[in-house]
């Protein structure tokens, strides 16, 4: 399957392994990129030298292209985006954030650059700073979210029809029809979360994974506008966040129930309780913890199946 995506990256399969948090370290960028897709080290939990690390164990464990996932809103940018260069990485996705801020000198360092949005507004901001190719991460995506909740079964369709640039769909991709579905709205790959994050090669805790596993339909909810929107599954910690609204509680009091570190506990250390356990809504159809190579073969094979079922109607 050709097209600018799998040209842009020079990647077998338009399949891109979401930057997570806590979930995305080298292991699992190296096993995505090896099976064929476009893995990525998720830089957003990572100290600059342990970055560092990822990258350099990245590079000897797979001959393949592979990215760095950089969340502008994090500390540490600068730093980050320093070793990225000095270690020779070739593509950078960056999120939570203004893509004007370092397109251009990422640009200026032979560095691919992909933005990812939420609404059709930021899409044009990304074309205006000259990235070469979007993420449209819909509602249904766990993790930090768009304010809008827009699916993206509508996203997909509405940024196709005003931007010219390569896209590439997020949120709720969790089989190879949901893949199929999205290349005929319109994108031209998918990048796929949460069935990553319940993989071997995951960084997550393995508790985590089981919960990824017990999750059901209605399982996780968008929360905390106020400071910034993440979907959650409906713990303990959940509960408690639900308890401070119920009270009326201001921007600064969540801010303080969050405090810091929560999602640390929650993913990688296994907290069930107290930690923030990012994950999507395909999380209830997820059954099992497979390898990342598996889940790429899963997704390719279903949507080519998919999509030849489909032209038979015509």
């Amino acid at each position: 399957m050709k097209n600018r995506i799998t040209e842009l990256f020079n990647i077998q399969f338009p399949i891109i392994q979401g930057g997570m948090i806590w979930c995305s370290g080298w292991e699992l960028a190296s096993a995505v990129s090896n099976a064929g897709g476009l893995g990525l080290i998720g830089s957003g939990s990572m100290y600059p030298e342990i970055l560092r690390d990822h990258i350099q164990k990245c590079k000897n464990a797979t001959s393949k292209p592979f990215g760095v996932n950089v969340p502008l809103l994090y500390p540490d940018i600068e730093q980050h985006l320093e070793i990225i260069v000095e270690e020779g990485v070739k593509i950078v996705f960056t999120s939570a954030g203004n893509p004007a801020k370092y397109t251009s000198w990422l640009k200026s360092h032979g560095i691919t650059v992909v933005h990812v949005v939420a609404n059709l507004k930021f899409a044009k901001k990304c074309e205006e700073a000259g990235v070469d190719a979007i993420v449209a991460e819909g509602f249904e995506a766990g993790g930090h979210n768009g304010r809008e909740e827009t699916t993206t079964m509508c996203l997909i369709p509405l940024i196709k029809a005003n931007c010219t640039l390569p896209l590439i769909a997020a949120g709720g991709i969790g089989s190879g029809a949901a893949m199929a579905a999205a290349i005929c709205l319109g994108a031209e790959a998918v990048q796929v979360g949460s069935k990553f994050a319940a993989t071997h090669e995951s960084s997550a805790h393995i508790a985590f994974k089981n919960e990824i596993l017990n999750a059901g339909d209605g399982g996780t909810e968008l929360t905390l506008k106020e400071i910034t929107p993440v979907r959650l599954l409906k713990n303990e910690f959940y509960k408690e966040v639900q308890q401070a609204y119920s009270t009326n509680a201001t921007k600064e009091e969540l801010a303080q129930l969050l405090g810091r570190g929560r999602a640390k506990k929650g993913m990688f250390e296994g907290d069930l309780v107290h930690g923030e356990l990012e994950i999507g809504q395909v999380s209830a159809t997820i059954t099992e913890v497979v390898s990342a190579k598996e889940v790429v073969d899963e997704l390719m094979t279903n949507c080519i199946a998919t999509l030849k079922t489909t032209a038979l109607f015509f």
